[in-house]
């Protein structure tokens, strides 16, 4: 290649480029791949606009835009994603933090007594247990996914934060038999099946199926979890659950259905849909 390709050319030619492969916030998306390919913060960025690319730098460019053309999600080619305020881990295999997320946490810290016994099912990259004990540093809390993989992750996250949380192997609440919870939490698979087809590429190609299907309606977990937890939980606490978009009456009527629970309530995340539902046990 024979033209000068400066950070500005190149930022300006990817950001066109990202666009026409349906990325949405190309600009954005652009200035994060060319910091991770240089090296460099946003400012960076902005004060070497003129600078030069070597053919190495130029090469490790394409190299990260070409992933990106192809919908693989941002944050599995940068590594990391923002959670809660905190810096994660993140890796193919494992479902990505999402903001939307945070409701559950939120809604967690306010329910939680001092010294309170947490368990959180489906760990994934340890987001929800980590924010858990950094905000809650008095909680013991446990940890439970299906996936060595995301199992490794999130030990990686835990250790990233300094904290503590015990993670165990293995389907719900199937390691913790003759164990009671003060709290439990989960973001469990909630898509219903026919609704995985219609998801952005960068879920539906990229991100663990099982994390995301719910079955035919959605539903399954919500089935299995609620009924379930009310063996685990001491009396008076709380179970929280991430939910889909409309689920909130399905979900709490499977919470109703148990006779367990009381003081049900949904909660909004920032955008004002039901993010989260939850009951104590009575």
């Amino acid at each position: 290649m024979t033209d000068t390709w400066t950070i500005l050319k190149v930022l300006t030619w990817t950001r066109g480029y990202l666009a026409e492969k349906g990325v949405e916030n190309s600009r954005l998306e652009a200035e994060w791949l060319l910091c991770e390919a240089l090296g460099l913060d946003r400012v960076g960025l902005y004060v070497n606009f003129d600078k030069p690319l070597s053919d190495s730098e130029l090469s490790t460019c394409r190299a990260l835009v070409a992933r990106r053309a192809r919908r693989e999600p941002l944050q599995y080619i940068l590594g990391s994603q923002d959670f809660y305020g905190l810096d994660f881990e993140v890796s193919p295999g494992v479902l990505i933090p999402r903001h939307d997320t945070e409701t559950l946490v939120e809604e967690a810290v306010k329910r939680c007594p001092a010294g309170a016994t947490i368990l959180d099912i489906g760990v994934g990259s340890g987001c929800i247990a980590v924010a858990l004990a950094k905000a809650r540093t008095d909680a013991r809390i446990h940890g439970v996914d299906l996936s060595a993989k995301a199992l490794e992750l999130a030990r990686r996250n835990v250790d990233r934060h300094g904290v503590t949380v015990n993670l165990a192997q293995g389907s719900l609440f199937e390691p913790f038999a003759g164990r009671k919870f003060d709290l439990i939490v989960s973001n469990p698979p909630y898509i219903p099946t026919a609704d995985l087809a219609g998801l952005q590429p960068e879920v539906r190609d990229y991100e663990p199926r099982e994390a995301l299907d719910g079955g035919a309606d959605g539903l399954d977990y919500y089935r299995r979890i609620i009924p379930a937890a009310a063996d685990f939980l001491v009396q008076d606490g709380w179970l929280l659950l991430e939910i889909g978009i409309g689920e909130a009456p399905d979900v709490s009527a499977i919470f109703t259905s148990t006779g367990m629970f009381h003081e049900l309530f949904s909660a909004c995340d920032a955008g004002g849909v039901e993010r989260v539902a939850g009951g104590r046990k009575k």
